[in-house]
C-alpha cells in the first residue's frame, strides 16, 4: 500500500503531466509518443465499412472528391484531380454490404458491385485489411470508337424506342 505522501507526490506528479500534456499542439502530442502514435490508413485495420480498391496510385494527384455511385452509400467513387486539371478514378469504395471476402478475393454480392468488379481492367488484388489493388478499364482511342459493344447497344437502343413507339401508336 503507498504511503500518505506517495499519494501526495502522485497527485502532484499527475497534475504537472496534465499541465504540460495542455500546452502542447496536437502534433507535439503524437511525436512525445515513444512508439510514434501514427493514424492508420484507412482500409489498413479491416474495421471500416468499406472495400477500397485502388486504381491508381495516390501520389499522383493534388486534390480528391468523392462521389456516390448509384445507390447512396453503396458504390463510391473516389476522384482525384491532377495537377494538369484532368480528373480520374483513383480508387473505387464498395461497401461490405455489397461484397464480402472468399479466399482473400472480393466477391460482389450486388448486381452494381458485379458490374464494377467486371469493368475493372483486371481482379483486384488482396493487399491488406480491406485494400486492394487492380488496374482501371483500358483507354479506348477515339479512332478506335464506336467500338463493336457501343455499336450493338446502339442497335439495342434504336429497337427498343422503336418498339415502344410502336406500342403507343
Amino acid at each position: 500500500m503507498a504511503t500518505e505522501k506517495q499519494r501526495e507526490a502522485a497527485r502532484k506528479n499527475i497534475k504537472k503531466a496534465q499541465a504540460k500534456w495542455k500546452s502542447m499542439s496536437s502534433h507535439a502530442h503524437s511525436r512525445s509518443q515513444p512508439e510514434g502514435r501514427q493514424r492508420m490508413k484507412p482500409g489498413t485495420t479491416g474495421q471500416g465499412n468499406y472495400y477500397h480498391v485502388e486504381v491508381r496510385p495516390k501520389d499522383e494527384f493534388t486534390t480528391f472528391r468523392t462521389q456516390d455511385v448509384g445507390g447512396e452509400g453503396h458504390l463510391q467513387r473516389i476522384a482525384g484531380k491532377r495537377s494538369s486539371g484532368s480528373w480520374a478514378t483513383s480508387t473505387w469504395l464498395i461497401s461490405k454490404d455489397d461484397a464480402h471476402l472468399e479466399d482473400n478475393k472480393l466477391v460482389a454480392d450486388t448486381k452494381d458491385a458485379k458490374d464494377l468488379l467486371q469493368k475493372l481492367g483486371s481482379t483486384p488484388v488482396h493487399l491488406s485489411g480491406d485494400r486492394f489493388q487492380a488496374k482501371d478499364r483500358r483507354n479506348v482511342p477515339e479512332r478506335a470508337k464506336p467500338t463493336s459493344a457501343q455499336t450493338r447497344a446502339r442497335h439495342e437502343n434504336i429497337k427498343k424506342a422503336q418498339a415502344t413507339r410502336r406500342k403507343k401508336s
